[in-house]
């Protein structure tokens, strides 16, 4: 075999090999946005109400979004019509605080990256790829803009993802995760970083 073919060999057994995970998401069946779990823009005020309460839909911080995951409540969600909120499962925040620089009022605030409480990822071990033995995977660690601040590794630092304190619940691990039945999703700190089953 030469050289230009066994590299363009490579070249396909290597895009080949990513397919899968590349289309995991569109094989998967439709969801309804409004079924889907949302988070606040980061350096948003933590209690719901006080936060629709001081938004005043100027929509300025979803003009300035760079990957434009910032979407805004319709009328149906009455006090709440015109505010902003991020569905990581279709567009994870990138923690660019863009938002925050932008907004007129006290409704999110320019807060230093650490210091952004958006919730916590929480992962379900028994669907995760590695934590089922189905493979090695890493996507939610690589792309962590914290990286080992905020996700580790169990198993010889290839095998099984946990989250750790530092994680600000950003979202970019839930848009990145191959798995179609997303096994890790954000939640409030309080509910943990591995999801709890219990069998009835």
């Amino acid at each position: 075999m030469n050289r230009r073919r066994f590299i363009l060999s490579s070249v396909a057994s290597i895009l080949a090999s990513g397919i899968p995970y590349s289309i995991a998401h569109l094989l998967a069946p439709e969801n309804d946005v409004a079924t889907l779990n949302s988070i606040l823009p980061p350096g948003a005020l933590e209690d719901k109400e006080q936060f629709a309460a001081a938004c005043i839909g100027c929509g300025l911080c979803g003009e300035v979004c760079p990957p434009k995951c910032i979407r805004f409540h319709k009328r149906e969600a009455a006090a709440s019509a015109q505010t902003p909120y991020i569905i990581p499962q279709l567009k994870a925040c990138i923690l660019c605080g863009k938002c925050m620089e932008v907004c007129p009022t006290n409704a999110l605030t320019v807060t230093p990256t650490r210091d952004i409480k958006m919730g916590i990822a929480q992962i379900d071990r028994s669907a995760c790829y590695p934590w089922v033995d189905k493979g090695i995977c890493g996507a939610c660690g690589a792309i962590c803009p914290l990286g080992e601040k905020a996700m580790g590794f169990k198993m010889w630092g290839q095998y099984r993802p946990y989250v750790k304190d530092a994680c600000v619940g950003c979202g970019l691990c839930v848009e990145v995760c191959p798995q179609p039945s997303l096994p890790i999703r954000i939640v409030d700190r309080s509910l943990g970083t591995v999801t709890k089953h219990s069998i009835t």
